[in-house]
């Protein structure tokens, strides 16, 4: 079962069951009322109609107030392909920050914004937080995690690399692209092993798996819940393997026409098209 929200005829989000071809949703409730109570919302089901999934009406069902963490640097071949090759593992994990507005969809257009000589990918592992978290351990925190997703975390890397906080580079317009959620019993334990897969216009360009993770997700959630209180809805996107754009010989970005796919085994196939930067910008009247 899949996950998604989608914008109704109101403009308001509803949370809601994605038909096995994704053209129709199946609604649960809207996207406050899940939140407050996601675990009992998936057992209990979608019912009622379904209805059409129109073009452009699946939205992220992320709460305003969601805080998207990211852990960076943790695949150790993305280490050794990159900046931070020469240094030895950090006994913390890397931790930024992305603001909900830069998620987007399957199907949305990327933009490369002003100044940038293209974007970057990441495939990677989206989870889901379905209670609070106060001092947990790893254990509960794992626990806590009600499912989890595909993700492109597609960055800036001119701008990450201005200065030492990425915050920048990693919030472009749409750079977010987010599958629909998978129930967390249904993919089970990512230290067992999904397999990620990126593609450049067909070309595979990363290749890994979750078992090569550093820092695992219980482990990641119990260690942001001793400074603050993870909340339902809070998602931890769980860093890249090897394999990207910048740290190779010449450095290869994506360009404007460029279409990056990410697949995850069980969760599903990302597919986005990399557009320039006038789609930014307000159409001319």
């Amino acid at each position: 079962m899949r996950f998604a929200g989608m914008r109704d005829g109101d403009g308001a989000v509803v949370v809601g069951a994605l038909s096995d071809d994704g053209t129709e949703l199946t609604a649960i409730a809207d996207l406050e009322t899940f939140w407050s109570s996601p675990a009992a919302h998936l057992a209990a089901g979608a019912s009622g109609a379904a209805v059409p999934v129109l073009p452009g009406s699946l939205v992220p069902p992320v709460l305003k107030s969601a805080r998207v963490v990211c852990v960076g640097l943790n695949y150790a071949d993305h280490v050794a392909e990159g900046t931070f090759r020469d240094q030895e593992f950090p006994p913390f994990p890397t931790l930024f920050a992305r603001w909900p507005t830069s998620l987007s969809v399957d199907g949305a257009e990327v933009p490369v914004p002003s100044g940038e000589d293209g974007v970057d990918w990441e495939g990677e592992v989206v989870a889901w937080v379905g209670s609070d978290l106060v001092d947990a351990t790893p254990e509960e925190a794992l626990a806590a995690v009600i499912g989890y997703s595909t993700f492109n975390d597609i960055t800036s890397r001119r701008a990450q690399k201005h200065t030492s906080q990425w915050i920048v580079g990693k919030n472009g317009d749409n750079s977010g692209p987010l599958g629909p959620m998978v129930p967390a019993a249904e993919v089970g334990d990512l230290r067992e092993g999904l397999e990620v897969q990126t593609r450049v216009n067909g070309e595979v360009v990363q290749h890994g798996s979750t078992t090569q993770m550093i820092y695992g997700v219980g482990e990641t959630l119990s260690y942001i819940s001793k400074t603050f209180t993870v909340h339902a809805g809070d998602l931890l996107a769980t860093g890249t393997p090897s394999g990207v754009g910048y740290a190779r010989t010449p450095p290869w970005l994506l360009q404007p026409g460029d279409v990056v796919e990410v697949e995850v085994d069980g969760l599903g196939v990302l597919r986005n098209r990399i557009v320039d930067n006038s789609h930014r910008h307000p159409a001319a009247e």
